[in-house]
């Protein structure tokens, strides 16, 4: 129709042409849009003589499906070639020029620090959408500090369900990545969305074709490291997508900590047993993902996650006597409750002096006796501290 009006081949633009077998993937109906997506491709693509030629992107190349049976002279680019690298995203100079044109240049370093980073082919790129979205809110509505805009997209779930899938250890290189250093893996780019989680490769894959990960340069490598055949350095391209790291992932990592048998911890919380509390909860913060802050917010949240949804009332920060204690968890139907204060040690050498200082605390600070004053006939008390990914539990009984 196009071309008898315009008297002219067309040029096809197809964005995001693998979104709705990710989607399908996800939602348990992938083999009936293969098919669909094949049907539609094939009619607009093959044997077409209105066609001049046709261009599309996405995040996978999924060839393997044959979703593209019947056409010809296809040619594929990647964010590892270098033809095209610099239209998969803003390069420097366009990024200070769009900040000159909005009187936004000393927002420049704020720009790089969260929207840049990506290292396609052999250029450094910004994420267009990102740089856009942040002026316009910069613009429009004053906006301070960078925002996160790819948190609360779909974009995410493919992500989830790969870890939610997998039954490989990656935790140690997550916090690798996390802590700002990078990792080394084999990369494929031939992937297909039913055969993600069949191998650790897949998930490093997935994670650099969608943007997660991102290649390092070899001049910002460790001096002597070397790549083995085969192998990419990967790491998290900016502060965005760290933030989606931490709240995301390390979030799905806890998941599967906390949906494990808790039935031996919440024994050895209630009978007052203070070393099996100790080699329970350091395990379990063994299989938990950190990032190297270990701020007390981390450990905070590691040990409420540990209690609630639990069938018992979790109160935490709750003001009790004379202040406010961490945690506190009661049973109602037992009329028993325990009182939980964190401490963070400088060392392995402090950690018993936190917990005394903690256990001191609650007695200081009478954390119980509001507890006692309400009808609960057995609190324990439990002082514990934390280095790193090592706990230590002592406690005490009114």
């Amino acid at each position: 129709m196009m071309q008898k009006y315009y008297g002219k081949q067309v040029i096809l633009l197809i964005d995001e042409y693998d979104v709705p077998v990710a989607k399908a993937n996800i939602n348990g109906y992938y083999e009936q849009m293969i098919d669909l997506i094949r049907g539609i491709l094939s009619a607009a693509l093959k044997d077409n003589t209105a066609l001049k030629f046709a261009i599309l992107t996405g995040c996978l190349k999924i060839t393997k499906e044959s979703i593209f049976t019947g056409t010809n002279n296809f040619t594929t680019d990647t964010i590892s070639d270098r033809r095209y690298n610099e239209y998969f995203g803003f390069t420097h100079k366009e990024v200070e020029k769009l900040l000159q044109d909005a009187e936004m240049e000393n927002k420049l370093e704020l720009v790089q620090q969260w929207y840049d980073g990506y290292h396609f082919g052999d250029m450094d790129i910004y994420c267009p959408w990102d740089v856009l979205n942040y002026v316009k809110k910069v613009l429009e509505q004053g906006l301070e500090k960078p925002e996160n805009f790819w948190e609360h997209t779909s974009d995410n779930a493919v992500i989830e369900q790969f870890l939610e899938k997998t039954d490989f250890d990656v935790t140690e290189k997550f916090e690798t990545l996390l802590s700002g250093n990078y990792i080394k893996e084999t990369i494929s780019e031939n992937l297909t969305y039913n055969f993600l989680a069949s191998s650790e490769e897949n998930l490093w894959s997935l994670l650099y074709m969608t943007g997660y990960l991102t290649k390092v340069k070899p001049e910002d490598m460790e001096k002597d490291d070397k790549l083995e055949e085969g192998q990419t350095a990967l790491r998290i391209p900016n502060a965005e997508v760290t933030d989606i790291f931490r709240k995301s992932v390390v979030e799905w990592f806890h998941k599967k900590v906390m949906n494990s048998d808790r039935r031996e911890l919440f024994s050895a919380l209630w009978n007052g047993d203070a070393e099996a509390l100790t080699e329970l909860l350091s395990d379990l913060l063994f299989d938990t993902i950190s990032f190297h802050d270990y701020a007390e917010s981390f450990y905070h949240a590691f040990v409420t996650g540990m209690v609630v949804s639990a069938g018992y009332i979790v109160e935490s920060n709750y003001e009790n006597g004379l202040g406010r204690s961490d945690i506190v968890v009661k049973d109602r139907r037992k009329r028993r409750a325990v009182v939980i204060e964190a401490k963070i040690a400088a060392d392995e050498n402090t950690m018993e002096k936190e917990c005394r200082n903690a256990l001191f605390q609650i007695e200081e600070k009478q954390y119980a006796r509001k507890l006692e004053r309400s009808g609960f006939r057995k609190v324990i008390r439990y002082g514990i501290s934390f280095y790193k990914k090592e706990c230590l539990v002592k406690t005490a009984e009114v």
